[in-house]
């Protein structure tokens, strides 16, 4: 692991204002679960640290009122044994239980969850690049090496949203439910705060797959707020891996119902595990309004969230899985429609 410089700054507005003065080669850090092994793996290579952990109240979680409100360094476990989340809005609690073991959580933050970057084994296998005579080249570590991924082990790569230059798959639980339920982050920055909904705080990979964020520099996570809805009662984040415990999806659906008896009157399906980006299953929901809910509806749901769906060599069985995985999800919120 490369040298730094570290600082821990008592609110936010000290940590932008570090952040800043540290310029480009500064990181946030608050549960470092994911940041420290891209720093062993040297693919992140941060010059200055800035530890927001001793900011005070950046953890509490809200509960009252026509919203829910998670601050940024709430632990993943906390969030998802709190009561309220837990009756009223399953999909949260489930995401987060399904998205690491119990010691991550404890660790973990929800602010930092978002922020993750990609699995894919050639982003994290093959550090150094081409310029090192790396065989790995990814475009999302190193900008215009390729990307080894098109054309070699594409298994476990998205079917929605790739580009030429990248196919890697966005790797959360927590982004996807969130983004089932419109839910956005609020963000402190030099030129003060502002809220960016979840759905359009990730880039698709374009040509520039290594922006990954909307986030401006010197920008920090500070809430998380999801509006309150019926819905989040008629809830679930369903989640197919190759391994019941601590395995990343190979695809997931978050699904909230709002149902009047068995006919759907709005749906809102998100997908994980598929694509490069959380991504919201808007054919698949306008599908589903006004229909009852029968098997052959879900399925057919299923099958409009992936029309658009391309396979590589490997991968092509995760667009019939998907579609299967998005009707199984309809009918478990279904199910705690009538319950």
């Amino acid at each position: 692991m490369r040298p730094f410089t570290y600082a821990r700054p008592k609110s936010a507005v000290a940590a932008v204002r570090a952040f800043t003065a540290a310029g480009a080669g500064a990181r946030y850090i608050a549960g470092g679960t994911s940041l420290y092994d891209l720093m062993k793996l040297d693919i992140e290579k941060p010059q200055h640290l800035i530890d927001v952990t001793a900011i005070r109240g950046l953890d509490a979680i809200e509960t009252g009122g026509e919203r829910l409100r998670f601050e940024a360094l709430a632990p993943m476990s906390a969030v998802a044994t709190d009561k309220v989340v837990l009756s009223d809005y399953p999909v949260l609690a489930e995401a987060l239980w399904k998205a690491a073991s119990q010691q991550l959580r404890n660790m973990a933050t929800v602010g930092g969850n978002l922020l993750q970057r990609t699995r894919c084994l050639y982003f994290r296998n093959g550090a150094g690049g081409t310029s090192v005579g790396n065989t790995y080249p990814c475009n999302k570590r190193e900008p215009g090496s390729g990307c080894a991924a098109i054309g070699g082990l594409d298994r476990g790569q998205a079917v929605l949203g790739q580009s030429s230059s990248c196919t890697a798959v966005s790797p959360g639980d927590w982004p996807v439910a969130l983004v089932a339920l419109d839910a956005y982050v609020e963000v402190l920055g030099a030129s003060g705060s502002r809220a960016i909904p979840i759905a359009e705080l990730y880039r698709l990979p374009g040509s520039t797959p290594n922006l990954e964020f909307t986030l401006q520099p010197g920008e920090m996570i500070t809430a998380i707020v999801v509006p309150k809805t019926k819905a989040g009662r008629h809830s679930t984040y369903h989640k197919i891996r190759d391994r019941e415990s601590y395995a990343f999806a190979l695809a997931s659906a978050a699904v909230a119902l709002e149902m009047d008896g068995d006919t759907v009157t709005r749906a809102r399906i998100a997908l994980g595990g598929v694509a490069t980006k959380p991504w919201r299953a808007t054919t698949a929901e306008a599908l589903l309004a006004g229909k009852p809910l029968t098997p052959a509806t879900a399925l057919a749901a299923g099958h409009a969230a992936f029309a658009d769906a391309k396979a590589g060599k490997q991968n092509g069985f995760k667009i019939d899985l998907g579609a299967r995985t998005v009707a199984d999800a309809l009918t478990i919120a279904a199910a705690r429609n009538r319950s």
